[in-house]
């Protein structure tokens, strides 16, 4: 139990939702104990989640680009986790684990944002709580409906074995489609530094520079390189509508 739990927590697609939930059932049925299952699932969220923060205030956006990999659009995996950041703060730890995605990029962001060590601990440890004991108790509650679900599956067989090899094919057919339609995202465009100093200074128009940084590591008295325009990333549908239509645009981030 601890062991998927981790796992997950560190990024590997484990389901540990659906183990925590059948951990409730067995309690229902005294195959488990209740308060040393439930226990062994949040220490074992809870110190992934302790890890990946670890991680990410040591090495800031690198990890968070590695973990999304995984994802099929990296861009955004981690302006999505952000977002949340940015408009709930650190009340996004409560409810990131119920959130597919977010649950992996929210302590590595907030280790990267350099959030205080206690105060994530407390909110982690609170969200933990709180996805523990969600999936805990509807499993023991409705463990007479697993019950009969799983007998059935049984029953079922065969025909369940197809429709789930189905499902699986299907599932690895979609993931592979959206691979290779976001491609194209996974390297971004860079000009040397050298070649933007040259444009800036010579006789022709020379291209807006725009800062793009995240909030958690802007603020209205960071420094900016001279000349260059701020915008939002996190509100990019309505801040790219002032931008010009006729001049190149380099944008800078972390």
């Amino acid at each position: 139990m601890a062991g998927i739990c981790f796992l997950e927590a560190v990024g590997l697609p484990l389901p540990a939702a659906l183990a925590i939930l059948t951990a409730g059932a067995l309690s229902a049925y005294g195959r488990f104990h209740t308060v040393a299952a439930f226990g062994a699932a949040f220490c074992g969220i809870l110190l992934g989640d302790i890890v990946l923060f670890t991680l990410g205030r040591v090495s800031g956006w690198t990890l968070l680009g590695l973990l999304c990999r995984l994802s099929a659009n990296p861009e955004s995996c981690i302006l999505r986790s952000a977002e949340y950041f940015y408009r709930r703060g650190k009340q996004t730890l409560l409810f990131a684990k119920f959130l597919p995605g977010v649950n992996t990029m929210s302590p590595p962001l907030a280790g990267s944002m350099k959030m205080p060590f206690d105060q994530f601990l407390r909110f982690d440890a609170a969200g933990a709580a709180l996805y523990v004991s969600a999936y805990g108790i509807a499993g023991y509650l409705f463990s007479d409906v697993l019950r009969k679900l799983t007998q059935g599956m049984k029953s079922a067989g065969f025909a369940v074995e197809v429709v789930l090899g189905v499902g699986v094919a299907f599932y690895i057919a979609y993931r592979i489609w959206l691979f290779r339609k976001y491609r194209i995202y996974k390297f971004a465009p860079r000009i040397p530094i050298e070649e933007v100093a040259r444009r800036l200074t010579s006789n022709d128009q020379p291209p807006l520079l725009v800062d793009v940084r995240s909030h958690g590591y802007y603020d209205a008295e960071a420094s900016r390189i001279k000349g260059s325009i701020r915008i939002e990333p996190n509100n990019l549908a309505e801040e790219i509508k002032s931008l010009p239509k006729d001049r190149d645009i380099f944008v800078y981030c972390t």
